[in-house]
């Protein structure tokens, strides 16, 4: 019996479901404000997920994702006709100043992986991200505050960072997947300067943006002032 791919998952895996069902709260046409990390000015680690991609081109039931829509998960703010204009002008205020004392978090490589309703690659380590999110969930509390924003602190093991590959929209085998994933060996480090304010929607069966404010990581990553 030859031995898996330095990627591959183990046989036996959890068959694959659709990805666009509706999450409570979202609807056609309605839009979030979250606070992402993309793939803007990141050449290196589009090239790794074209690469992935790839080699998942000849795979049934998935909707890979542009490069103009890769994004790393990480804080979610709140639906865009639940907050004001001014209340998005102070959370992102907050975020200014609280990324500003952050040091930017460094991936030093991606794992690829076959979740339940999609294909990602997980950032190793996950602590730098995971210490950045708490900075964002303390600050989007700061501006709203725990009646507008319920969302308990995430702990280490309640957030497994990452950047979806493809989304699966129909019901089947991960197996094909997993091996199609497995020949690709290539990898990259990533550190991240600046993080966005999104308003996106998923109207057209995928993540999409109609705004991205960007907000800068770390005292070297502000901007300057003339």
């Amino acid at each position: 019996m030859s031995e898996p791919g330095p990627h591959e998952q183990p046989a036996g895996l959890p068959p694959v479901r659709n990805h666009w069902w509706w999450r409570p709260g979202w609807r056609t046409g309605r839009h979030i404000y979250a606070c992402h990390l993309i793939t803007e000015g990141q050449p290196e680690l589009r090239e790794l997920a074209q690469q992935y991609q790839a080699a998942l081109a000849h795979i049934p039931g998935l909707d890979v994702i542009p490069a103009a829509w890769l994004h790393i998960t990480t804080q979610g703010i709140g639906f865009a006709d639940e907050i004001s204009t001014a209340d998005l002008a102070s959370v992102q205020q907050h975020l200014t100043q609280r990324l500003r004392v952050q040091e930017p978090p460094v991936v030093t490589s991606w794992q690829p992986a076959v979740w339940q309703e999609g294909v990602v690659l997980r950032a190793i380590p996950s602590e730098p991200l995971h210490r950045l999110r708490v900075a964002m969930h303390e600050a989007i509390a700061a501006a709203l505050g725990p009646a507008r924003f319920s969302e308990p602190r995430p702990g280490p093991d309640q957030f497994t960072p990452h950047m979806s590959l493809a989304y699966v929209n129909r019901d089947g085998p991960a197996q094909p997947i997993a091996h199609a994933l497995s020949t690709v060996t290539a990898d990259t480090a990533t550190t991240f300067g600046q993080a966005f304010v999104l308003e996106f929607h998923r109207d057209n069966r995928m993540y999409e943006w109609a705004q991205a404010t960007p907000i800068p990581i770390g005292e070297h990553n502000q901007p300057q002032r003339a």
